[in-house]
């Protein structure tokens, strides 16, 4: 008892650099979302389907080759249209990537459970130098 009272503060320390870092992992850092490179992946080995979350405008800008546009306004809507079998793994994306997570979450509700963001959107997809075509 004695230690811990002389050394409560090395104690804190050693606590609270713990917990930051398990918060990543409780809080589920990157849950749901994989790099450009393990997207080619899913698409390739398992037909994955790339659904891009931005708005029309920016999807004609450009997109995954593929890809077919659901606004993430109206995905709830018509993602089961867009998208019928879900079973396959279906990957979202948007610039960023921060949409795209947002969706993940209302597809897994929609019940697509291997439903997953690419990591950085767009962006590292360029990065990657992987295709990317016009509408």
């Amino acid at each position: 008892m004695k230690f811990i009272v002389d050394n409560w503060m090395l104690i804190l320390i050693a606590l609270s650099s713990g917990g930051m870092l398990a918060w990543p992992l409780l809080r589920g850092a990157n849950a749901g979302s994989l790099t450009a490179q393990g997207a080619v992946q899913l698409i390739n080995r398992e037909r994955a389907v790339v659904v891009d979350v931005r708005a029309p405008e920016e999807f004609a800008a450009g997109h995954v080759t593929g890809a077919r546009n659901v606004p993430l306004a109206e995905l709830e809507q018509k993602l089961p249209a867009t998208v019928k079998n879900k079973s396959l793994p279906l990957l979202l994306v948007c610039a960023t990537g921060s949409r795209a997570q947002r969706a993940v979450a209302t597809a897994k509700k929609l019940g697509y459970e291997q439903a997953q963001a690419v990591a950085g959107g767009l962006k590292s997809w360029k990065d990657a130098n992987l295709p990317l075509e016009k509408a």
